[in-house]
């Protein structure tokens, strides 16, 4: 069996004389969270749809969980759960009810759907309000329970579109913990396209970043931050003059060097002790409050590919 849950080769779509999706070429592992990172239309959701069989491909072809996208869409339907732009929920029905709507187009036996029901509603923080209308509940407890319909009937894979938008920090947490244990526990692997950044580096094991419908780039965090330059270290302090920073511009093993305020951020070639460098500055008269070692984040990853040409 493969254990590839996705597999595009030069897909594409045009609406028109618009690109969509320009000759992605993609392959997601089962059993891990794929980001999908890019901003306002550069192809995120086109790309599900063409997944999901929804849209149909310019040219190339996908598969999904190894069916054709083409040819087997609804076989891709049947074994998938989507949670696109719409949450799909029926505002006069309580939560609960709409769960057990949705249990029954999936044919779940009746314990099993009672139990999925109660599972997903108490993980989410929604049991308590089981009862309640949904018509009067916020955005984002609504966008938690279309979660919960989205995860419903055990699919082997999830696409999840901007799945926290709404959410406060604590339900956005809650609902990352969710999905980390869902992908340890069920083995399913999750598709998600998100502009919060941070959200990706925590919950992502591999992600990509399309542009303009060009993929231009996929690999783990590490990767990609590793692409985006040495490590780094910040010194905060007094004393920078510009003839130490012109200096330190000139040294081998220094990639870059900024100084915003007080703070000044170096950018190494290569992993190196720090212990020379603090010594320099200090030598040189700098007066140093704090020394920070890490690597660019990934919102800098992204927001360099984003500039380039």
């Amino acid at each position: 069996m493969s254990e590839i849950a996705i597999r595009t080769q030069s897909l594409s779509c045009d609406f028109g004389t618009i690109r969509a999706v320009d000759s992605l070429s993609l392959e997601v592992p089962k059993g891990i969270v794929f980001g999908f990172l890019g901003s306002n239309g550069s192809g995120k959701t086109t790309t599900i749809r063409l997944l999901l069989g929804l849209l149909e491909p310019t040219s190339g072809q996908a598969e999904v969980l190894g069916f054709n996208t083409r040819s087997q869409a609804n076989e891709i339907r049947q074994r998938t759960g989507a949670l696109l732009e719409h949450p799909g929920l029926y505002e006069r029905l309580s939560a609960e009810d709409n769960l057990e709507f949705y249990g029954r187009v999936w044919r779940l036996p009746p314990a099993k759907r009672r139990a999925r029901i109660k599972e997903l509603l108490g993980n989410l923080g929604l049991w308590e309000r089981r009862h309640e209308s949904v018509g009067g509940w916020s955005r984002g407890m609504k966008q938690k329970l279309a979660v919960a319909r989205a995860m419903l009937h055990s699919p082997a894979l999830i696409f999840l579109d901007e799945p926290t938008t709404g959410f406060d920090p604590v339900a956005a947490a809650a609902l990352r913990d969710n999905l980390q244990e869902m992908v340890a526990r069920e083995q399913v692997t999750v598709f998600l396209t998100t502009h919060n950044l941070v959200e990706a580096e925590k919950l992502c094991q591999m992600v990509g970043v399309i542009r303009q419908g060009k993929l231009l780039t996929v690999g783990a965090p590490d990767e990609l931050r590793a692409q985006a330059g040495g490590p780094r270290v910040e010194v905060v302090g007094r004393g920078f003059t510009q003839r130490l920073i012109d200096w330190l511009r000139e040294r081998s093993q220094i990639a870059s060097v900024q100084l915003q305020g007080d703070r000044l951020s170096i950018v190494l070639q290569k992993k190196t002790s720090t212990a020379p460098l603090v010594r320099i500055l200090v030598d040189a008269g700098v007066q140093i409050e704090e020394v920070r070692k890490g690597s660019a984040s990934l919102e800098e990853v992204f927001l360099t590919l984003m500039e380039q040409p």
